[in-house]
């Protein structure tokens, strides 16, 4: 079975670097992961396939096979850890940095930021025309104190002398299959590779601090609820320097009384008199946007429909408009007086219906004052 391209799975170039590729990796797993996605066997296979490509892209023996053959499936596995430079050291390299000792330097105090959610709310006029505007979003932003080091006043953070600056420990064991090397992350410094000994005072170490920032965005027309806009690097900035998280905006579209909303087509109804339906009118009915005169046939039954031809919504991509549809329902009076109730006899006796017989009783039946 083919294989799909690793760079094309992590959207990244196949001249990237080893940290645009584990940034990618980073985010595209963070998006994907299980526990973000529960019970979603498509975030799922997602995960791995992101995975699988990061195990080749961050091995330079595999990336440069893969560059020069297209695929990796030769290459010797190791029968604990999974291939030749790549497993467990590669995932405490991902979430720990790279190990203290041999030829691994000090761990980046950068750290990217975090994505960001932002829900709104918009009318069906604003689906016909999209808009564009700015929102409020509660993120953190880089403190202004100390520039963003975490460090009172600005203060470079200090390296850890237990780790080096790794952020992780090894520690080398005798098993019965021989020594083996395992790493933990830094007592000391809890596995950042770093230490603030006087942290800032407004941003308490983090670097960065609450805030809410306006972000300018413009939303197309023919939205449906539930699409989400992404909007690379506007979330929460990164911290000492890493890159800021994205900004994602989930679109509500509000509902209106007046219709039902049906893809692009809107349904509406309209109550007609027994006079109207029988004879034939014309009426004014409410769009989205503008009114519409619509012709009601003589003898109208209940539920006919006429449609208001691209009065309804557009789609998303540009286009013709939907169509707005009218029901019509019979508007049946709850009461009438005397004279009417007579004359409705009347129109029953002329058409040779069946004539109701009149209601007596203490309180007069069906029947009003008289006009």
């Amino acid at each position: 079975m083919s294989q799909r391209d690793p760079y094309e799975v992590l959207g990244v170039s196949r001249s990237a670097t080893a940290d645009e590729i584990k940034s990618a990796y980073r985010r595209l797993a963070r998006r994907y992961h299980p526990d973000v996605n529960p019970n979603d066997p498509e975030a799922e296979e997602k995960f791995k396939e992101i995975g699988n490509a990061y195990s080749i892209l961050s091995d330079a023996e595999k990336r440069a096979q893969f560059d020069r053959f297209g695929t990796v499936g030769d290459i010797p596995q190791d029968p604990f850890f999974g291939g030749a430079g790549g497993g467990i050291s590669d995932l405490f390299d991902m979430f720990f940095g790279a190990a203290s000792g041999g030829s691994r330097g000090p761990r980046s105090a950068a750290r990217e930021g975090e994505d960001v959610r932002v829900d709104i709310e918009l009318s069906l006029a604003e689906v016909i025309t999209g808009f564009e505007r700015g929102i409020d979003v509660a993120r953190s932003e880089e403190c202004d104190s100390c520039a963003g080091t975490g460090a009172e006043g600005g203060a470079a953070p200090d390296r850890c002398s237990q780790c080096n600056g790794a952020g992780v420990v090894t520690q080398i064991k005798s098993t019965f299959i021989g020594q083996v090397r395992t790493s933990a992350p830094c007592p000391s410094c809890r596995g950042e590779g770093f230490l603030i000994k006087n942290p800032c005072s407004k941003c308490r170490g983090v670097g960065v601090k609450p805030a809410t920032g306006k972000v300018n965005i413009k939303v197309p027309a023919g939205v449906e609820t539930g699409m989400t806009m992404h909007i690379p690097g506007q979330g929460s900035d990164g911290i000492r320097g890493g890159r800021p998280g994205d900004l994602y905006v989930v679109l509500h579209v509000a509902d209106d009384d007046r219709f039902e909303r049906q893809g692009q087509h809107l349904f509406t109804s309209i109550d007609l008199s027994f006079a109207q339906a029988v004879l034939g009118d014309e009426v004014e009915i409410d769009g989205v946007d503008a009114e519409h005169t619509v012709e009601v046939p003589a003898g109208t039954q209940p539920g006919d429909r006429v449609t208001v031809k691209g009065a309804g919504l557009p789609p998303l991509h540009g286009g013709r408009r939907g169509d707005l549809i009218c029901s019509f329902n019979l508007a049946v009076p709850k009461s009438v007086s005397e004279t009417e109730a007579k004359l409705i006899r009347e129109f029953a006796e002329l058409r040779g219906e069946r004539v109701p017989k009149p209601k007596g009783g203490f309180l007069g039946g069906l029947f009003g004052k008289k006009k």
